[in-house]
């Protein structure tokens, strides 16, 4: 960006405005942020920390349109009145992401798809932290990329980024780029066209080179379907769980364990800390990721046999009275719930419902009919899930509340059935976001 101070609005006063904001101050430029809605108290108190003006519960027009750039959080849609107005002018907006790229020489490592980068990044983030590696985790998980850039500077980020983020991306090229799988998803931002969200996640190799590496799923259809009409100048890497890749990954079905092929030396890989068939895809990429830095086999081995499974994620709570509780909150589409329906091995009651992102749970079908006893519909609109499923499982109830749904599945489960909160909807209606969602559940369970 040189060294000319810049006018420089950062909207919205999340975690990812917040850190842009501090490395744009950082960097001698002007800086305001402007939320349209409320600041949490803990943002406000770092804006004021750094000397950053900011103001809350709508936007100064006028003041905005002045800026010479803008960086806009990814929640912000493009239809917001603000930013048609930004647009219209002609003003240059960027994501975060894009901002803390232009201003960075580390490598970079970034995961998206619609399902398992979560998984994916951290198993990534593990193994190079076993290897020694300087590194950060953040983007879409937690840290603001920019914020790490400004205050605590590493030689390599990970990061997990969503479709949101990536587009208003313009010259990002990580050095290794992940797409894990496509499914619909966010269809709602995306003019309900498929096509549209598989472009935006495609961005993260718009401008890769011949130096760098995107690694994809090769039994992802929507992902083939792109590849053909895309021009992919880096070097592509394939996993697979279907059939055997020369030079990538794959599922050995006769051994039961993953091979990397990425380069001259093979390896196999016995003992996954996680389990399960996604969780198979994940551990590929990140071991083709490690392999690709030239991270020692025997790390790569050791930190896929000993990750911990994350917070929210098919992740066990406890048992109460012979009845398992499984916290799957960050289940926000219909695709990541069929892998956990698909990976569970107990008769089910599943806590579903939130908010519907134009989800068609027309897959879900058959597993749910093999493996679910009875289904606690949460959030406000809970009608297509009936329509859904109403044939399909006998029992159907809803609650309005966490405690509710809670309650009402302990009892309608007998000794030796799970019950799942693997919501395949966002979770806006009735909770801050999916981690909030979680907390509420596991708190309501050890209430019981």
């Amino acid at each position: 960006m040189g060294k000319k101070s810049l006018n420089i609005t950062v909207l919205g006063a999340g975690e990812s405005g917040v850190g842009a904001a501090i490395l744009a101050v950082k960097l001698g430029h002007q800086v305001f942020v402007s939320d349209g809605g409320p600041i949490k108290d803990s943002f406000k108190a770092e804006l004021d920390a750094a000397g950053i003006e900011y103001e809350e519960n709508g936007h100064d027009k006028a003041r905005i349109l002045k800026s010479k750039l803008v960086i806009k959080s990814p929640g912000i849609p493009e239809k917001a009145a603000i930013i048609k107005a930004i647009r219209q002018r002609r003003i240059e907006v960027i994501s975060e992401i894009e901002f803390a790229y232009r201003n960075t020489d580390a490598t970079i490592v970034a995961v998206t798809g619609s399902n398992g980068k979560t998984t994916t990044a951290s198993l990534i983030y593990h193994i190079y932290k076993k290897a020694g590696l300087n590194v950060g985790l953040g983007g879409n998980i937690g840290n603001s990329f920019a914020k790490m850039v400004a205050e605590d500077p590493k030689e390599i980020y990970v990061l997990e980024i969503s479709s949101f983020q990536l587009d208003d991306c313009v010259y990002f090229a990580p050095y290794i780029a992940i797409l894990t799988n496509i499914t619909p998803d966010h269809l709602d931002r995306y003019d309900y066209k498929l096509e549209n969200y598989v472009d935006s996640k495609f961005r993260i190799i718009q401008k890769q080179e011949k130096t760098d590496h995107f690694i994809y799923c090769a039994d992802d259809p929507e992902t083939l379907k792109a590849f053909a009409r895309k021009k992919i100048k880096s070097n592509a890497h394939a996993f697979s769980y279907n059939h055997k890749v020369d030079d990538g990954a794959y599922w050995n079905e006769e051994q039961q364990h993953i091979t990397l092929t990425i380069d001259e030396d093979p390896m196999n890989i016995e003992d996954l800390a996680l389990q399960g068939k996604h969780n198979a895809y994940n551990s590929m990429a990140a071991g083709m990721a490690s392999r690709l830095l030239n991270i020692r086999k025997e790390t790569i081995r050791e930190s896929l046999s000993d990750f911990d499974a994350l917070e929210h994620r098919l992740e066990p709570v406890m048992e109460i009275h012979g009845v398992e509780f499984i916290n799957d909150s960050k289940a926000t589409n219909v695709n990541s719930t069929f892998y956990a329906l698909e990976s569970m091995k107990k008769n089910l009651v599943w806590i579903v419902g939130g908010v519907d992102k134009g989800n068609d749970y027309e897959q879900l079908i058959p597993m749910v009919g093999q493996k679910v006893k009875a289904i606690v519909c949460l959030g406000k609109d809970v009608s297509k899930i009936h329509t859904e499923f109403e044939g399909v499982v006998e029992t159907i109830t809803d609650a309005h509340s966490m405690k509710e749904a809670v309650t009402a599945a302990y009892k309608l489960a007998t000794k030796g059935d799970a019950v799942l909160l693997s919501p395949a909807c966002a979770s806006f209606d009735l909770f801050e976001n999916y981690e909030d969602r979680g907390r509420q559940f596991k708190e309501e369970v050890r209430n019981l």
